[in-house]
């Protein structure tokens, strides 16, 4: 085992790494409001898990969407715990993230040398945001259905462009299984890379830059 060690070491140099983590300064200040962040993204863990699994079962079309989810629901071992889990954990990331920006904000933790830190954070709250619009049409009942219309129809109230932006959401004049479609792919794809990239970018700031000081 300890060659197996001393392999992965001179390559990678776990060591230095695992110090630089271990060592690195908390600041006195810091209490339970500065791990709303943590707790956001243990969040978002759980929902790509969860998320993942319900993949093998879930029917992205019209006709059977609503069907995949009662299969997984009442016939599924277990498939009603990873459902709700994914639910729940979705309405805590948000109630986090909404808690964690307000902290922030009134610790003064977007000034300077951290407003790209803000930034990006910012951008992940719209993110997160999104994902929730998306997954809750994803069942295709109707609430989901109608909820999918309001949202996607929200942008026909702009000038010029609103109508070539609402045919883009749904991916025809109306709603319909290419709206489906987008959304799925939204939510399990585009959306899951974007947070991705945006949170790697968010902790490595934070990391350079470390944890903003008191008022």
């Amino acid at each position: 085992m300890g060659k197996v060690y001393d392999w992965f070491e001179e390559r990678l140099e776990i060591q230095s790494i695992a110090d630089d983590i271990t060592s690195k300064y908390v600041p006195p200040h810091v209490n339970i409001f500065y791990c709303l962040g943590g707790i956001t993204f243990t969040c978002f863990i759980i929902q790509a898990a969860t998320g993942f699994a319900m993949t093998f079962y879930y029917r992205p079309t019209v006709s059977e969407a609503f069907a995949s989810i009662e299969y997984l629901m009442y016939e599924v071992n277990y498939g009603w715990l990873f459902r709700s889990m994914h639910r729940w954990s979705a309405s805590m990331m948000v109630l986090m993230m909404i808690l964690h920006i307000f902290r922030v904000y009134l610790t003064g933790g977007f000034k300077k040398p951290r407003e790209l830190t803000w930034v990006t954070g910012v951008t992940l709250s719209v993110v997160t945001v999104s994902f929730g619009v998306t997954g809750y049409s994803l069942p295709w009942d109707q609430v989901g259905y109608w909820a999918c219309k309001i949202v996607t129809g929200v942008p026909e109230a702009i000038p010029v462009v609103g109508g070539l932006l609402v045919e883009l959401l749904r991916g025809s004049v109306s709603v319909g299984q290419a709206t489906l479609t987008r959304f799925y792919s939204a939510h399990t794809f585009v959306l899951p890379v974007a947070a991705a990239v945006l949170m790697l970018t968010h902790f490595l700031m934070i990391r350079k830059q470390g944890i903003s000081g008191p008022l």
